[in-house]
């Protein structure tokens, strides 16, 4: 079949970059869930993109072995796992499901290299360093690769701690960008706490004021806007989301709140659907759970909008405690009042035991909502 050319009758369709090669959903961590549909155009320059990233990392000469810790119907686990860290050569170690002892045993079997993850599994291996070290090998890692919300420096700092031989590395991308928008690529570069990093190669990135339109200069805060080749072509069957996230030009709205510094490095700031509005404030839910979770007694929180007549809403706080923790509502508030601004103060706590989440590892935070104001009334 090689060897001939074909023919008519032999090729029924033929397929060029701009049609349509995967159709993945987005999170639908606020609201409903929305097929977003990449061409083939877009899965290559993602392939080039992960191939060049990992390339370049000093280090990486050798065969590398990583762990996949996230679903393969997800942007993270397609463009990483399934094509471009094996485009790159790299062992891929499949779990047959995510599961804590079964990943951590598994670096040890496999003496794999790399693991990527999301913060709340970064933030259980810093809370179980102890037991971790004690019962698991994982003297082959040498990084974490972590993704899909912004990490605090006092996390950030726990985990270099208490896994001194292992690196971290951040990286920022969205399923409407095909993967990996932005990373650090250096430990240097992490060291920028609260930094996603540096804008990908062939990846055009603007700071826009999400009211006047208006594009920002450097450590001004506004919604992140993308254009590159791997920027998806638009949501399936979808003409007005599709309108409003992707502009003329091919500007993707991110929907992110970030800022840019001088030297080009982004941070995150929070969701813009996700900022709480207290009284004309705006407060990320993101800032408040980084700083519950340096609590020593909370094992997990999450932070969402709660309705109020008087400030129009105000931050809610669901928190699993620590096991055998007595934590009580007023030692967390009082907690989060010594460390933030008046108006970003928790007025109200919950205790659960676990916190909603899809299986990347992001916040369900509409099923905390519905939860939370299914018995209230404004």
């Amino acid at each position: 079949m090689m060897r001939r050319k074909p023919s008519g009758t032999r090729v029924a369709e033929r397929v060029d970059q701009d049609d349509t090669a995967t159709l993945l959903y987005s999170s639908g961590t606020t609201g409903m869930s929305k097929g977003v549909v990449s061409s083939h155009r877009n899965l290559i320059a993602m392939v080039q993109t992960v191939v060049n990233r990992f390339g370049s990392d000093v280090g990486s000469q050798g065969e590398q072995r990583f762990i996949c810790t996230v679903p393969m119907f997800h942007i993270y686990g397609l463009a990483a796992f399934a094509t471009g860290l094996l485009a790159y050569g790299s062992t891929i170690i499949v779990l047959s499901k995510f599961e804590m002892g079964e990943m951590l045993s598994a670096i040890g079997k496999y003496q794999a290299t790399y693991l990527p993850l999301v913060p709340p599994i970064l933030v259980a291996m810093v809370n179980g360093a102890e037991q971790i070290n004690a019962k698991y090998d994982l003297s082959s890692l040498h990084t974490v690769l972590c993704g899909g919300a912004p990490l605090s420096k006092e996390v950030t700092e726990g985990f270099m701690d208490k896994y001194p031989t292992v690196k971290i590395l951040q990286g920022y991308g969205l399923t409407e960008s095909t993967g990996i928008g932005a990373s650090t690529d250096t430990v240097e570069e992490s060291r920028r706490y609260g930094t996603a990093g540096k804008l990908s190669a062939s990846m055009e990135g603007r700071i826009v004021d999400p009211v006047t339109g208006r594009v920002l200069g450097p450590n001004r805060t506004g919604e992140l806007w993308l254009k590159g080749p791997s920027i998806m072509k638009g949501y399936f069957s979808n003409e007005e989301a599709t309108s409003s996230t992707l502009d003329s030009e091919g500007w993707l709205r991110t929907g992110d709140l970030c800022y840019i510094d001088e030297d080009g490095f982004i941070f995150v700031v929070d969701r813009l659907k996700e900022l709480i509005k207290y009284k004309g404030y705006q407060v990320p839910p993101a800032e408040l759970e980084a700083l519950l979770l340096t609590h020593p007694e909370i094992a997990d929180a999450a932070v969402i909008p709660f309705p109020d007549r008087e400030v129009g809403q105000f931050p809610m706080a669901y928190v699993v405690r620590k096991a055998g923790s007595l934590l009580s509502e007023k030692s967390v508030m009082e907690f989060v009042a010594k460390q933030v601004a008046p108006y970003k103060r928790v007025r109200k706590v919950a205790f659960v035991s676990s916190i909603p989440k899809n299986p990347s590892g992001k916040i369900l935070r509409k099923d905390l909502i519905k939860l939370a104001t299914s018995n209230s009334k404004l």
